[in-house]
């Protein structure tokens, strides 16, 4: 079987070889290999920036290239197009600015009660100004528009041609929580202490297996009840992302570990809440490919008319 066949034939699962080559392999190409895993701190220090573009690189290219290598032409101005589609209803743009921080917040300023180490970062900080523009410049530029452009500018789409909301929104949320493993471990360089070890990979867990999983299932239910506005979703990732950074903690290990485990349990309770409330759409039936060419027919639709 040739490369392009098995590409036409796995495209989801062709896409994510694609990603995990790219951010991966080129991290570990970066930092010297395996052995370097975690890095010294004078290290991670000089290659976090050049590491992390890696890393963003990796859903960024792969969406572009795989909309090209699936669909041609045709997909890749059916990305642009989505793209360009910032027509929807303002609620919308609500939701998806204020659902991230204000949950976070919620959970912080709560557990904060018990225990004064829960305080968000934003408030205990001397360096506020350089949090506020660290925490959304990483949300909206690496979270928002060069991982969303792969995640639900490919992957996403494909997916729901065969599986639910739900289904593809687990897909996809632990795959999105595992990519961040890489530059997690090797950025992480007080695991040499076995405590912290402990805690860091429990807390780590709670955040990328439990919480973003969670927030993957809202994305896609968002995504089908927009008619596949991919600028909400970009903003909506954008600003969970912001507000962990902005938000987090200066507190590691326990405390690290149990607002990550409470945020993923009030968010899946937040999915709870949408079934519950949407009965039958987080299940609802796969689409079929052309009912997904109706995202490119209302984008082309909406900026012919400008």
């Amino acid at each position: 079987m040739s490369i392009s066949v098995f590409i036409k034939r796995h495209p989801a699962l062709s896409y994510y070889l694609l990603v995990f080559a790219i951010s991966w392999g080129g991290i570990l190409t970066l930092v010297g290999g395996p052995g370097n895993i975690p890095g010294t701190k004078e290290q991670a220090e000089k290659l976090f920036v050049p590491a992390l573009l890696i890393m963003f690189a990796g859903p960024f290219i792969s969406g572009i290239l795989m909309n090209f290598f699936v669909d041609g032409k045709e997909g890749l101005r059916g990305l642009l197009l989505q793209l360009l589609q910032w027509q929807v209803k303002a609620r919308w743009y609500a939701v998806a600015v204020l659902t991230g921080p204000l949950l976070v917040a919620t959970v912080l300023f709560t557990l904060s009660l018990f225990n004064k180490a829960f305080l968000p970062g934003i408030v205990t900080t001397n360096d506020k100004i350089a949090s506020l523009i660290f925490g959304l410049g990483w949300g909206l530029i690496g979270g928002g528009l060069l991982e969303e452009t792969g995640w639900t500018g490919f992957a996403v789409p494909k997916l729901r041609q065969r599986y639910s909301i739900l289904s593809t929104g687990l897909i996809v949320g632990i795959l999105w929580g595992i990519w961040h493993f890489m530059i997690a471990f090797w950025a992480s360089n007080y695991l040499v202490v076995v405590g912290s070890w402990i805690m860091f990979v429990a807390g780590f867990l709670a955040f990328y297996l439990l919480a973003l999983p969670a927030y993957r299932v809202l994305l896609v239910w968002i995504f089908d009840r927009t008619g596949g506005n991919l600028p909400v979703i970009m903003l909506m990732h954008a600003f969970l992302s912001a507000s962990t950074l902005i938000l987090q903690p200066s507190a590691t290990g326990a405390i690290a570990l149990v607002w990550n485990l409470v945020l993923g349990i009030v968010l899946w309770l937040v999915v709870a809440i949408v079934a519950a409330k949407n009965p039958g759409q987080l299940s609802r039936q796969p689409i079929s490919r052309v009912d997904s060419l109706k995202v490119e027919q209302n984008a082309y639709t909406y900026i012919t008319r400008k």
